[in-house]
C-alpha cells in the first residue's frame, strides 16, 4: 500500500470520532520549525490535547494514536491566509452575503466585522485543505477612510477560535472616499483631524468627525494594537510613516506596490509589509513602481515582508505568490517565513501560530512536496491540534460529478 492511500485511510480513520484534540504522531518529516531549531531532517512530531509535546528523532509511539509515515516529506507550520472575509463573505457578487464593509459616508473605526463571523461559511474548508491555518478578518472601507477592527482567526471551524488584539483597518491613496473630497490630501486633513478628536473631544458634537465610542477606539490604538494601512503609492507611505509616528501608533503597511522604493525607511521604522509580489504592472497611479522583486528588495534591506493579497475565494495562491517572491531573489527560507512565521509575528500570536516547537498549539501541514511549488500539495492539515477532514464544497462536487461508476442515478454522471 502506497505512502499517500495510507495516510488517505489513516485520515479518514480519524473522523470516525467526535472533532475534538487528538494524539497524533508524525514520523520522519523535514521539520521546518521557523524557529531557532532551523529545519530538522527526519524528525518525528508529537501531538497530543492540542499542542507540540514533543520533537526528535526516533520517538517512542504511544499505543492507539494516529501515525503517518511522512518519508522525509516537508512538515511546516499552517499558513497564512492573508488578509481576507473568509467567513465574514460567501459570494461577493451577492450583496447581502457580505459583512466585511460598513457602507455609511461617516469615520466609524468603532465598526468591528469579528460579530459576523461564519464558522460553517464554505469558504473556510476550502481554504484550510489547502494548508491555510490562519487568517486576518480585515474591514474594508465603503464610505470612509477608516475600515475599521478585524481580528486574528484559526479555521478549525470553532464559533470562539478568535485569537490576538483587535487591528484597526485604514484606507490611504487612490481610494480616497467621498468623504475626503475625492483628495489623498483631504484624507491626511481628516486622519489628523480625527485623531486630535480622539484626545481632545470636540465641545459641540455637531462639527465632530466622531462618536463618543470612535474617539475611544482610536485612543486605544494609540497605546496598543496595530494599525493597518492599505497604501501602495511610495510617497503615501512615507506620508503613513510620519503620521503613524506622530501619534504612536503601531503601523504595518498592506500593499505596499512600490514599497522597495522606501525600503530603508521602513526598515529604519520597523515596519512590516504584507506584500503581494505578483503585482508588477502599473495598474493605476498608485502602483507606476510595481516590481516582481519587490519582496527580495525590501527582504534584503531588514523589512518584515508576509504575503496577503490573493483574495478570500483564491487564498491558496498565496503560496504562488510567495513562490513567486522567491523565484524574484527571495531566499527560499525567508518564502516560508512570510506565510508563516513573518505574519504571526508582526500581530503579536507568534505563541499560537507561524512555528513548530514544544507546548505550541499544533497548527502544522504535512506536505507532498515543497510548499511554495504550485504543483505540491497538502496531505495532513492539524489545526489547534485537531486532524481537519480534507473536504470542502469543491471536492464534494468534483467526487460527485468526476466518478465514473458512483451510486446514482445515470442523470449525474458528467459524460
Amino acid at each position: 500500500m502506497n505512502t499517500l492511500k495510507t495516510i488517505f485511510i489513516a485520515t479518514l480513520a480519524a473522523f470516525s470520532i467526535a472533532a475534538q484534540a487528538q494524539t497524533i504522531m508524525i514520523r520522519g518529516a523535514t521539520v521546518h520549525t521557523m524557529d531557532e531549531e532551523g529545519t530538522l531532517e527526519n524528525t518525528d512530531v508529537f501531538i497530543s490535547d492540542g499542542k507540540i509535546q514533543k520533537i526528535g528523532k526516533n520517538l517512542a509511539v504511544p499505543a492507539d494514536i494516529y501515525v503517518f509515515n511522512a518519508e522525509g516529506k516537508p512538515l511546516t507550520p499552517g499558513f497564512f491566509a492573508g488578509v481576507s472575509s473568509i467567513g465574514i463573505t460567501e459570494v461577493s457578487a451577492v450583496e447581502e452575503s457580505y459583512d466585511g464593509g460598513l457602507a455609511l459616508d461617516e469615520i466609524r473605526p468603532e465598526f468591528n466585522v469579528v460579530p459576523a463571523y461564519n464558522p460553517h461559511s464554505s469558504l473556510v474548508p476550502v481554504t484550510r485543505i489547502e494548508g491555510f491555518s490562519f487568517t486576518l478578518l480585515g474591514a474594508d472601507p465603503k464610505g470612509s477612510i477608516f475600515g475599521g477592527q478585524g481580528r486574528m482567526v484559526a479555521l478549525d471551524g470553532g464559533y470562539e477560535s478568535f485569537f490576538g488584539g483587535a487591528v484597526l483597518f485604514i484606507n490611504v491613496g487612490r481610494d480616497a472616499s467621498s468623504l475626503s473630497g475625492k483628495s489623498r490630501a483631504g484624507q491626511w486633513m481628516l486622519l489628523n483631524q480625527a485623531m486630535n478628536e480622539a484626545d481632545n473631544p470636540p465641545v459641540s458634537t455637531e462639527s465632530a468627525l466622531l462618536t463618543r465610542a470612535g474617539r475611544g477606539t482610536l485612543s486605544v490604538f494609540t497605546d496598543s494594537g496595530k494599525v493597518v494601512f492599505d497604501v501602495d503609492r511610495a510617497s503615501d507611505i512615507l506620508e503613513t510613516l510620519r503620521f503613524a509616528n506622530k501619534y504612536g501608533l503601531d503601523a504595518v503597511i498592506l500593499g505596499g506596490a512600490e514599497a522597495w522604493m522606501v525600503a530603508e525607511q521602513l526598515a529604519s521604522a520597523n515596519v512590516p509589509v504584507l506584500l503581494n509580489p505578483l503585482v508588477n504592472l502599473p495598474g493605476n497611479f498608485d502602483s507606476l513602481g510595481s516590481r516582481l522583486d519587490n519582496a527580495a528588495i525590501l527582504e534584503a534591506a531588514g523589512v518584515t515582508v508576509a504575503i496577503s493579497g490573493a483574495g478570500s475565494h483564491n487564498a491558496r495562491k498565496q503560496r504562488q505568490m510567495a513562490g513567486t517572491a522567491v523565484s524574484y531573489g527571495m531566499p527560499h527560507a525567508a518564502g516560508i517565513a512570510s506565510l508563516t512565521s513573518n505574519p504571526a509575528r508582526i500581530f503579536g500570536v507568534e505563541d499560537q501560530q507561524g512555528s513548530i516547537r514544544r507546548n505550541m498549539p499544533a497548527n502544522v501541514v504535512l506536505w507532498n512536496g515543497d510548499p511554495l511549488e504550485v504543483t505540491s500539495a497538502a496531505e495532513v492539515v492539524i489545526i489547534n491540534g485537531k486532524l481537519i477532514p480534507m473536504e470542502s464544497r469543491q471536492t464534494k462536487l468534483r467526487d460527485r460529478y468526476l466518478s465514473e461508476n458512483p451510486e446514482m442515478p445515470r442523470a449525474y454522471i458528467k459524460p
